[in-house]
């Protein structure tokens, strides 16, 4: 099939920057991940990159496992590579080659790499663990992709970990619930979360340790290490508070940052008001962005041995749920709301450049 698409901005930035690894999630169901991603799959067609695609979860059924809502499918494009699950291929609507194996197993089969011969609709199920993910990017750049597209799931953003993937785009719309003003809130809460700053470079190397062999690590303000050890982050919190008392100057924490953990972490900082925490990014909190807030009102930060980059934020002012926004009117209070990131509605920009392309002008 012969593409004639436009240029988008979207592309060029992530085409742009020499990312090798895009990861693509939702802020929940029907915030157009689906088509941000076909979006995506289409401009490098018409690049003529060597794309790869997998997925953490499940992707391009008829409808949703959650509401069952109808959605879109996954549009694959000729000599693009897919890593999935055996079962799914079964249901391919498009011709496919078998390239490789990747000896990793899932509820659906094996996770196999296979080329596309032609345009069309797949459904995509990959590894669901982070160490598998890394081994089937790898295994699709090693079969020849530039560029690995990695599909989101609900409820789950580890597969836009720094430690993952280059880059992030954020869908985020109207099924979130609510008008304008609360979908705007909640995505800024949830970037808030996820964007947190990266470590500087003396931080870095002093946790480093910490996030090489896992567990948690506590240093004094001279650098001078308190305590490390490899234990389970989910289970650290009443180790940490073991050190309330002591000169605590920065905690390293590998692993998950659940809410027992949190409210340890939150309690050394009402006793040391400069205190430093370093997570691995931000895919790895999982606390509100009120809590965040809070932390750094006691005078304490928060930062990530990696930090994220979001490469854009992707916007649908459609709900199936109903409470659909005016298109223009979303993008334009979303692209004021959020000033520094790129933020787009390809649907609406596909519309624009068809229009300009039949009328050569825009009303």
């Amino acid at each position: 099939m012969t593409t004639t698409i436009k240029k988008s901005a979207l592309w060029h930035r992530i085409h742009t920057s020499g990312m090798s690894t895009l990861a693509v999630m939702g802020m929940t169901k029907n915030t157009g991940k689906t088509v941000a991603m076909n979006h995506v799959l289409a401009q490098a067609a018409t690049a003529q990159v060597d794309v790869g695609l997998t997925s953490i979860g499940r992707d391009g059924e008829d409808r949703d496992q959650v509401f069952f809502n109808p959605k879109p499918p996954i549009l694959v494009w000729p000599g693009t590579l897919v890593a999935t699950a055996r079962e799914t291929l079964q249901r391919a609507k498009v011709r496919w080659k078998l390239i490789d194996s990747t000896e990793i197993d899932s509820p659906m089969g094996e996770i196999l790499v296979v080329k596309v011969l032609e345009y069309g609709e797949m459904e995509v199920a990959g590894a669901s663990r982070g160490s598998d993910q890394l081994k089937v990017i790898s295994r699709l750049k090693q079969c020849g992709a530039s560029l690995v597209i990695l599909d989101g799931a609900l409820g789950r953003s580890h597969h836009a970990s720094p430690a993952i993937a280059n880059g992030v785009i954020l869908a985020t719309g109207a099924a979130i619930g609510g008008g304008i003003p609360d979908v705007i809130r909640k995505t800024r809460d949830r970037l808030g979360i996820l964007g947190i700053a990266q470590a500087d470079d003396t931080t870095k190397a002093l946790c480093e340790s910490v996030f090489t062999q896992g567990g948690v690590g506590v240093w004094n303000k001279d650098g001078v290490s308190l305590f490390q050890a490899e234990i389970a982050t989910l289970n650290a919190g009443a180790k940490l508070l073991e050190f309330i008392d002591a000169d605590v100057a920065t905690i390293a924490v590998s692993g998950a940052v659940g809410r027992t953990l949190w409210q340890a972490l939150t309690a050394i900082a009402q006793r040391h008001r400069a205190l430093c925490v370093v997570v691995a990014d931000g895919t790895k909190l999982f606390i509100e962005n009120t809590d965040l807030l809070i932390f750094q009102k006691l005078g304490a930060r928060l930062v990530g041995y990696r930090g994220i980059k979001m490469t854009g934020i992707t916007l649908n002012p459609f709900s199936p749920m109903g409470g659909s926004f005016e298109a223009e009117e979303f993008l334009a209070a979303a692209q004021q709301a959020f000033s520094g990131y790129d933020v787009c509605d390809v649907v609406l920009e596909e519309k624009l450049a068809e229009k300009i392309k039949e009328t050569g002008e825009v009303t």
